[in-house]
């Protein structure tokens, strides 16, 4: 998550560095007014391009993110489940045998108490 908020914060810093930098130079600029709303929407322009393939980008990497995330939990759903499945039919033998070796055992003895 931290990561996520790195990138974002980066992604916000350059975006407002970018229009900060622009409203300066435009404003230092020894230009006519028509000349710098020309330049001013140009660089709109070309920061909203910017801003779209960024937020574009952002946009596929949480979609890989994502699938990935989906595909470990998905690994590791299964791979608990084989585990609790292999443990239930461990569970189910050694009951059985103890079951078994209790009804051998309850034989001999039934046999001397009869005797």
């Amino acid at each position: 998550m931290s990561s996520k908020d790195e990138s974002l914060s980066f992604i916000a810093g350059f975006v407002i560095g970018g229009l900060v930098g622009a409203a300066v130079a435009l404003i230092l600029a020894p230009q006519s007014g028509a000349e710098t709303r020309a330049q001013i929407r140009e660089k709109g322009i070309e920061l909203k391009g910017r801003a779209e393939d960024i937020a574009e980008e952002t946009r596929r990497r949480v979609e890989e993110v994502s699938a990935e995330a989906k595909k470990r939990s998905e690994e590791l759903r299964s791979s608990f489940q084989k585990a609790l499945d292999e443990t239930k039919t461990e569970l189910i033998s050694r009951m059985e045998a103890l079951q078994k070796g209790k009804g051998e055992a309850a034989a001999p003895a039934e046999a001397e108490a009869e005797a």
